[in-house]
């Protein structure tokens, strides 16, 4: 256990040999790595969408909580170096309003993922992802004006969503995709987007105490398989076009979500 020199309830519990052993022996582990490594292939392709993959699917398998913090640590360590060289290629002007905006609601969307009862929060995050996948999908975009309210709505919204299930994506991808960007402007805004996302949601999540021994040794567990998913989908990425490379992402996102949902417990799990 470590307790930071930021404050006494910033408390880490570091994995041992135990906490690794009784990961491996749960049954559950293998199809949450299967889970992993799909999401890493979707992330380095699209720039975004590992989220509404894993959230749903890791949310049935554990529990929300697990998924959110495990998703964090994973996404984080394996996304970050790849997002490095698209600093260059974003949109300063339209990155840095959203993140600020974002920063601000963090906290209040993490205080509902460990409030809420897991059930509703599954399904609140399956039907979540049902509806923004199905907008992404509609082609529909925002027409109105780019203001600073608008801008930092979107950015809050954002936020309450990365807090309290990891999804910070969709809001913002809706926005942006009314800018008129093309995938690679727009890849680039997201991947350097969720690195701010990232740093600020370890900060909030470490003063509630979310990393626990299990849930990072889990995290350490599925970050080999992901990054081999995110490399292969960033090579992947050089040959698709626009319209493969949104439609491949939403398929999958689409699926997660309809599997995911409670209802079918009894069939899957």
């Amino acid at each position: 256990m470590l307790e930071g020199a930021a404050g006494p309830n910033i408390v880490i519990d570091f994995p041992n040999s135990a906490t690794f052993a009784a990961v491996f022996a749960d049954p559950r582990f293998f199809l949450a790595l299967g889970i992993a490594t799909t999401c890493g292939l979707v992330r380095g392709f699209s720039g975004f969408g590992s989220a509404l993959i894993y959230m749903p699917l890791m949310a049935a398998v554990y529990d929300p909580l697990t998924a959110a913090v495990t998703l964090l640590l994973v996404d984080f360590i394996s996304s970050t170096p790849f997002a490095i060289p698209e600093v260059r290629r974003c949109t300063w002007r339209e990155v840095l309003p959203i993140s600020v905006a974002m920063a601000v609601t963090v906290p209040l969307g993490t205080y509902l993922l460990i409030v809420l009862d897991p059930l509703v929060l599954r399904w609140a995050i399956a039907l979540l992802v049902l509806s923004l996948v199905s907008m992404l999908m509609s082609g529909w975009q925002y027409r109105g004006p780019s203001t600073l309210p608008i801008t930092t709505a979107v950015g809050m919204f954002a936020g309450i969503g990365a807090g309290a299930a990891q999804i910070a994506g969709p809001a913002v991808i809706l926005y942006w995709l009314s800018r008129g960007n093309n995938a690679t402007t727009l890849r680039a805004n997201l991947m350097v987007f969720f690195v701010f996302c990232g740093v600020i949601l370890i900060a909030v999540y470490a003063a509630q105490g979310l990393f626990t021994a299990r849930l990072i040794a889990l995290a350490l567990l599925f970050t080999p398989c992901y990054v081999v998913g995110v490399a292969i989908g960033s090579r992947s990425f050089r040959s698709a076009s626009d319209r493969l490379y949104r439609n491949v992402a939403y398929a999958i996102c689409l699926l997660a979500a309809i599997l995911s949902l409670p209802i079918l417990d009894p069939i899957l799990r």
